[in-house]
């Protein structure tokens, strides 16, 4: 342990020196910006850019007018000066050597009002780190180019992917919502949702650790994936194609367009994703009851042949300059076909006793659209902004497996006749939202927003199983169930923000009303759960200097259970091992306090502490010793805590070569409620991650990136250490119009989880590992107008992302 973390320690420090080397000898780039009247352009935006436009960094001028640029590699640039009000100024080209520091003078000029059009390209760091905060440009950077939204994310540092499971705090589920509003699925809904969106339809995603009042109250944190939609008048758009392989094919092409005008913009993306992929699942358990150690090995293996078919559209209306009308229509329709396979070979006091294989056909259809109308305005000169959503989700899904079970004895002769199941598990959901967000700048410095937001839901369950009994399937009354789910959640809340030149402070309070009622119709049974939430959200931003700050945040949120989780369905898969929710559920609350130190603006490091109570983030197993049937569930288990560090810097190595760096360290402690046991354990959590990004060429450029997890215990599990490498190359075409890109995923094959479980009567070990290693070509070309135009107007979902951005 000293051995690992004198490592830690020594990989952050020359993290950190390579940061302050870069600033050595490096040019510097300051200046005013005045008005006509030469009085001081304060809150004027600044651009540096390099000689060939591209954008290389901004800032805010301060009240005085004053900007600067430092770290800078010898070279020419130019400096672009906006306002809103005041004509661009454009200043340069300026020269610097090592160590020199040039002065800039720009003045800005009253503007007509009139289109003018300016070509920039905007080279933004793909990764933006801010306290509480993680925002990946997606478009900026060749690891995301061609890639999933599903990808991007497993790429990204500081998310975990596990099991269908998406964290960016802990092993929590982060809320996923798309331009703000909750995507309301999970699991393997969810991830399916996330493979069959591709990177050209992505603008950012940001990975909010602190979410303000604004939000649904998440204790998992939010990811927000805000899609690509043109401001600029005229047609463009992205066309995307990718082929590649692992074990088996995999396909993807669609399209980005946006058509603008000055009344209208109309806009959406389509894409379609055909894969076929492989999952295995092993799992050891060891059984000791009445003086015999029973053995029951399963081996499980699937293929899964998925088509998605991903899209949205919409059209905004421009009823005046300030105020918009919007209609959107988005969705993904997936078709699923598996072919299961699942062995399981039984011994007693190390002879082996019978197997038991199980093989199905499993085709499963998913459809899940969502229909949005909106409304942005500005009511006054003052800044005043409404905005209203009302928003319908239909998901539904049909899904129809049959099963064969064989039953062979030691000698491979069959000792009973097999058995054939129908398993029919249709489902609906149904939700209605409707918000509306009101915020008032009270001064130049501080601004009060308030909101409501209503959302009903209804789930809709069946479950049809049964054998094969005189050539006719049976419903078998003890699988066999409806269940019939709804939920209402009233919230409102209030967000005070004021910035001043050494503080800034952002205070929220959230109240969530909700009411919600489980219904098994074949098992006459009713859950009821009403409760009252209060969730404050508090961050506190001291300037020391204007390269050091510090901000205090605290956070209260909450985790629902999915509406799998509760549904208390029984499902087969084979005749020792089920899978089952539990409609006593409650959901579980988060608390947590995060210090985070940002030195220049880039290197961030942060001290947190959290606590969840009602902690259900994993699978328990409830085993039966006598009939050596495993049950695999949720429950309230205990109380969850963590104490950890996290720290990320960007390094620039030479002009063509930099990185970024991210070290999350923690130590957890696991609590059980008396009803579940006894265990109190602690452990340590050690999360690194790295991209290297190389500049070979002006077009053509490379990237390798790893990541590290350090053996770990979670829930009632033992985990063994996890890494993985990714790397490719892209060559930019067409006048950096277009791009190819050659990427391979997971390198070494290495990204599995491997498990054991010695809890009470459960002694349990478990490897699970999905198709990962896959070699990808990517296509990649943008086309129509790609210049600037200065439009007033306002996009239908401008606001939505603005807050999802925490603006």
């Amino acid at each position: 342990m000293k051995i690992l973390c004198a490592c830690l320690f020594t990989w952050a420090l020359l993290s950190y020196c390579s940061q302050l080397y870069a600033q050595i000898n490096t040019a510097v780039i300051q200046g005013r910006v005045s008005t006509e009247d030469r009085g001081p352009a304060d809150l004027a935006t600044v651009i540096l850019l390099a000689s060939d436009s591209s954008i290389l960094k901004s800032a805010v001028c301060d009240d005085k007018g004053a900007f600067k640029f430092t770290a800078l590699v010898p070279g020419k640039y130019l400096v672009l000066a906006t306002k809103i009000g005041y004509n661009q100024s454009l200043s340069g080209p300026h020269t610097v050597i090592d160590g020199e520091i040039v002065n800039a003078a720009i003045k800005l000029t009253v503007s007509i009002p009139q289109l003018k059009e300016v070509a920039i390209t905007g080279q933004r760091d793909y990764v933006e780190v801010k306290p509480g905060k993680v925002v990946l440009n997606v478009q900026r950077s060749i690891i995301a180019e061609g890639n999933s939204a599903f990808e991007i994310l497993r790429q990204a540092p500081g998310v975990k992917i596990t099991n269908n499971s998406i964290s960016i705090i802990g092993r929590q589920n982060a809320l996923v919502t798309l331009d703000g509003k909750p995507t309301n699925l999970t699991g393997e809904d969810l991830t399916g949702f996330l493979q069959g969106m591709t990177s050209g339809s992505i603008q950012q995603i940001e990975l909010i650790t602190n979410p303000s009042a604004k939000y649904d109250a998440s204790a998992g944190g939010i990811i927000n994936i805000v899609s690509r939609k043109g401001t600029n008048l005229g047609t463009n758009g992205t066309f995307n194609a990718s082929a590649g392989y692992g074990n088996f094919y995999k396909s993807n092409v669609g399209v980005v367009f946006n058509n603008r005008t000055d009344k209208f913009n109309i806009y959406g993306n389509y894409s379609y994703t055909a894969d076929e992929v492989f999952h295995t699942f092993t799992t050891d358990r060891i059984i000791n009851f009445n003086g015999v150690t029973s053995n029951y090995n399963a081996d499980y293996y699937t293929t899964q042949q998925k088509s998605y078919n991903n899209f949205k559209f919409g059209a905004d209306y421009f009823i005046t300059d300030k105020q918009t009308l919007g209609v959107v229509i988005y969705g993904t329709v997936n078709n699923n076909d598996y072919v299961k396979t699942n062995t399981l070979k039984i011994a007693n006091n190390g002879v082996q006793d019978s197997t038991i294989t199980t093989d199905s056909k499993l085709s499963r259809d998913i459809s899940n659209i969502n229909y949005d109308i909106n409304y942005n305005g500005v009511l006054d000169k003052a800044g005043k902004t409404l905005s209203a959503d009302i928003l319908y989700n239909d998901f539904t899904r049909h899904s129809s497996e049959y099963i064969a079970d064989n039953f062979y004895n030691a000698a491979g002769g069959n000792y009973r006749a097999p058995l054939f199941l129908q398993n029919l598990s249709p489902s609906g959901i149904h939700n209605w939202v409707a918000k509306v967000d009101y915020a008032d700048p009270l001064s130049k410095n501080s601004k009060l927003e308030a909101g409501f937001k209503y959302s009903w839901v209804k789930s809709d369950n069946n479950l049809v199983f049964g054998p094969l009994a005189n050539g006719q399937y049976q419903s078998d009354p003890k699988f066999s169930n409806t269940f019939i789910y709804t939920e209402n959640v009233n919230s409102g809340y209030v967000n005070y923000t004021n910035n001043q030149d050494k503080i800034n402070l952002v205070a929220g309070l959230r109240v969530d009303q909700t009411s919600a009622s489980g219904q098994s119709l074949t098992l006459m049974q009713v859950n009821n759960h009403d409760y009252i939430n209060l969730f404050p959200q508090v961050e506190l931003t001291y300037k020391y200097n204007t390269k050091n700050d510090f901000t205090l945040s605290f956070n209260r949120g909450i985790e629902r259970p999915s509406y799998i989780n509760i549904n208390p369905f029984l499902y087969y898969v084979d005749v020792y091992d089920y899978r089952s929710g539990n409609p006593d559920l409650l959901p579980e609350y988060t608390t947590t306090i995060q210090l985070a130190h940002t030195y220049n603006k880039t290197l961030i490091t942060t001290v947190y502490a959290y606590q969840t109570t009602g902690f259900y983030g994993f699978n328990d197993f409830e085993q039966n010793d006598a009939t050596r049937v495993d049950i695999t569930t949720v429950k309230n288990f205990g109380t969850f805590s963590a104490l950890g560090l996290k720290f990320f810097t960007p390094v620039e190595f030479t002009g063509w070569w930099n990185a970024h760096f991210s070290l999350d360290a923690s130590y957890q402690r696991i609590k059980a409620y008396a009803i579940n046991g006894d265990l109190n354990k602690g452990t340590q959590d050690i999360q690194l991650s790295t991209d290297q990004n190389f500049s070979i060429t002006n077009t053509l450029k490379a990237y390798i990136l790893g990541k590290y997890e350090s053996p770990t215990f979670y829930g009632i599990s033992e985990y063994k250490s996890a890494y993985n490498a990714d790397a490719g190359i892209s060559e930019q075409l067409f006048d950096k119009a277009g791009s190819l890109k050659l990427s391979v995923n997971d390198i070494f094959n290495t990204i599995r989880d491997r498990a054991s479980a010695h809890y009470q009567n459960l002694d349990l070990t478990i490897v699970d590992k999905s198709e990962t290693r896959i070699v990808r070509l990517s296509f990649t070309y943008r086309f129509g107008k790609t210049s600037v135009k200065t439009v007033k107007h306002r996009t239908a979902n401008e606001e939505e992302q603005k807050r999802a951005a925490g603006n």
